[in-house]
């Protein structure tokens, strides 16, 4: 088992603060495990995180990255992470992606993916990796230098500049509309279609027992990859 996750409730200045995160290792646990013991601490730390939050989210990926592939300088291993988050601060909802893990909600009875696998067939990314001097070579399915099967991770220091630990973010407003989120590995995408996944993830009680049927469904499917999963929901004041 390679996954890991956080989730952080707290409050900064009188402002709510929440932190949801799924973390899918690769090569290894380590990188994963890394960002569930730091990732989070180094964002509230950052000095903008409530005044331009998407920025710091930015920065301390980055710095993450960079801080691991420090402490990992004499080790022999070469793993690496996605990650998958959603950082509430008062009525703003951001999704940071780095990877193939997912975020998608429900809106409006909705399903809508707030972030965009990052796979290195993808147009863009394509060009980024050949720009920056690296090549995509089809191995089973498309891989950067023919070893990695996403283009965007944490750690992978091999693979690095091509691999980089920029996330991709966007925002949401919290408002009725909102009514869950559900954030997980791809062990739950590769068999779950992100419409089943939220209509389940808001049709039960307790996010938990969402959040543990969805991974019970994606198992009995037959998912061959470690399956972690987190389902918020959103509950709005009717009277307000």
């Amino acid at each position: 088992m390679e996954d890991f996750y956080d989730v952080k409730l707290t409050e900064i200045d009188g402002q709510a603060v929440s932190l949801f995160g799924v973390f899918d290792g690769h090569g290894g646990s380590r990188a994963a495990e890394y960002l569930r013991e730091h990732l989070f601490e180094n964002l509230l730390k950052h000095p903008d995180f409530l005044t331009d939050t998407k920025l710091a989210i930015s920065e301390t990926y980055q710095k993450t990255d960079t801080d691991f592939l420090e402490s990992e300088a004499s080790a022999f291993r070469d793993d690496g992470s996605t990650a998958s988050t959603a950082v509430l601060v008062g009525d703003h909802l951001y999704v940071a992606n780095v990877g193939d893990s997912r975020a998608v909600i429900s809106k409006a009875g909705k399903a809508m993916a707030l972030s965009e696998d990052h796979k290195p067939n993808r147009i863009d990314e394509r060009k980024r990796i050949e720009n920056a001097g690296g090549i995509v070579i089809w191995a089973g399915t498309w891989r950067v230098g023919g070893v990695l099967a996403m283009s965007r991770a944490f750690g992978n220091r091999l693979l690095k500049p091509y691999v980089v630990a920029e996330p991709e973010i966007q925002e949401e407003q919290v408002n009725g509309e909102l009514e869950c989120l559900v954030l997980a590995s791809d062990g739950l995408w590769d068999v779950v279609e992100n419409e089943e996944a939220v209509s389940l993830g808001k049709s039960e009680d307790a996010p938990e027992s969402a959040a543990r049927k969805l991974t019970e469904i994606a198992y009995s499917r037959g998912s061959a990859d470690n399956i972690t999963c987190i389902v918020v929901q959103f509950h709005h004041d009717k009277t307000g």
